[in-house]
């Protein structure tokens, strides 16, 4: 079994993955109040390859992702919506599963709901309020961060340098700033509610992921996952409020960059996203997921037409190779498959990875090398792109299905990606899966 390490946010150093028993891995899922960006898939893919390629090197691996669906930001967008904040919810959690089935990437192991955690949320916040870690005030109860002394040892930051947030609760219940909250009190104009030993009300964010992490993989499990917007204090917070409680939580931490839209983070939050559906329609599966895994995992990717027509035309680059070379049998024996494999094992490189398929074919290209193809579509398979090596069924699409075609293009020229979508949807209906490509659109029949 080869050793696979990461860099670990909480040490700053290489880390191990430990090859005895289960790799748990709990990575932050998406807040539902609405559908998700292009942003919100990077962890959602850097994870599920992970696992993918941890598996395939003999390690037991289970990954876990929930869904935040009981939220402030939720609340507002229901009440917008004209819709019950629960069905909302439930909607854009609906949403949230379509969008990321078609990135072809595979399901966590567990997705597990905060709503559906209540109990145990409850549980951990009576240890807390009984140890002395936390308070009841006005109905909401808060974490007292100065009672944990280890506060603060994932972002080392200083405890003047903390702003906690829009989830800190109310300013004026807590007896430090610092503080930040465990449960809600029921407001006016919230429609769920939750019975608890201080009223009825809900759970604050951080509290959710500590529970849901803990029932699914134990107390204490290998990585945890997620934006490196997340370290604070939504990370921190974790941290306090398990190791508090006596729960040893998390045994490394592993952070992906944030995309940027003009080099700002992408957020739902500040208006600068381009959903992940869009994406999907716009520039197809497999350009997509070549676009999330072009940059290391670490470090900000830029967002725009330039990267994505790059990774459109990476992906056509492979698409034809296999076209001039369907996978056979032969074996390969050079060393481009071990340098792949020890790129993914050195902290999840992709880019290093990807850069030795490319080798490959290109060595493919200028000369006979036996078991090439073969070898390129193993390597592939690990980072969610196996299907390039599925050729071109070759039919022709009908005048009816052309015509839609040309429409859906008219669509997308004048942005009218509502129109475009309807318009996917109805050749899809007819059999039709639409192929977006550096050379232009094609449709291609559906498996």
């Amino acid at each position: 079994m080869r050793e696979v390490r990461i860099r670990d946010t909480l040490s700053g150093e290489p880390r191990a993955i430990e090859a005895d028993g289960e790799v748990g891995i709990y990575a932050c899922g998406p807040t539902v109040y609405s559908r998700i960006h292009i942003g919100n898939a990077r962890p959602f893919v850097v994870f599920s390859l992970f696992v993918r390629f941890l598996r395939s090197e003999g390690y037991s691996a289970r990954l876990v992702v929930n869904v935040t669906d009981v939220n402030d930001k939720i609340y507002a967008a229901a009440a917008a919506a004209g819709e019950a904040s629960a069905e909302f919810a439930a909607r854009m959690t609906r949403a949230y599963f379509e969008d990321t089935d078609r990135l072809g990437v595979g399901r966590p192991d567990a997705e597990p709901l905060a709503t559906e955690t209540i109990a145990g949320i409850v549980g951990l916040i009576s240890d807390l309020v009984e140890s002395g870690h936390a308070y009841e005030s006005g109905g909401d109860v808060y974490f007292r961060v100065r009672s944990f002394e280890g506060y603060g040892k994932l972002s080392n930051r200083r405890f003047e340098d903390m702003d906690q947030g829009e989830e800190a609760g109310s300013a004026s219940l807590k007896e430090d700033q610092l503080d930040f909250a465990l449960w809600k009190a029921h407001k006016e104009g919230e429609d769920t509610k939750w019975d608890s030993p201080w009223g009825p009300g809900r759970p604050a964010w951080h509290i959710e992921c500590s529970v849901m992490a803990e029932q699914e993989l134990g107390a204490s499990f290998a990585i945890h996952g997620g934006g490196s917007d997340l370290v604070f204090p939504h990370h921190e917070n974790e941290i306090a409020q398990s190791e508090a409680a006596g729960r040893p939580f998390a045994r490394a931490w592993m952070h992906n960059g944030m995309v940027e839209s003009d080099a700002a983070k992408m957020s739902k939050s500040d208006g600068n996203i381009f959903q992940l559906s869009e994406a999907l329609d716009r520039y197809g599966r497999e350009a997509v997921v070549a676009y999330l895994i072009s940059g290391h995992y670490r470090q900000p990717l830029a967002f725009g037409e330039g990267p994505m027509e790059e990774a459109v035309a990476r992906v056509e680059r492979l698409r034809n190779f296999f076209r001039e070379n369907p996978p056979g049998e032969a074996d390969y024996s050079g060393d481009r498959l071990e340098s792949f494999s020890a790129a993914l094992a050195d902290d999840f490189n992709t880019p290093r990875a990807l850069a030795e398929a490319f080798e490959l074919v290109g060595e493919a290209n200028r000369g006979d090398v036996p078991g090439a193809a073969a070898a390129v579509a193993e390597m592939l398979d690990l980072v969610g792109l196996g299907t390039l090596t599925q050729p071109d069924r070759g039919a022709e699409a009908d005048q009816d299905a052309q015509k839609l075609m040309e429409e859906r293009e008219q669509a997308r020229a004048d942005k009218d990606f509502a129109r475009a979508d309807e318009i996917r949807d109805r050749l899809a209906e007819m059999g039709w899966t639409v192929r977006d490509s550096a050379e232009g659109p094609s449709l291609v029949p559906k498996a």
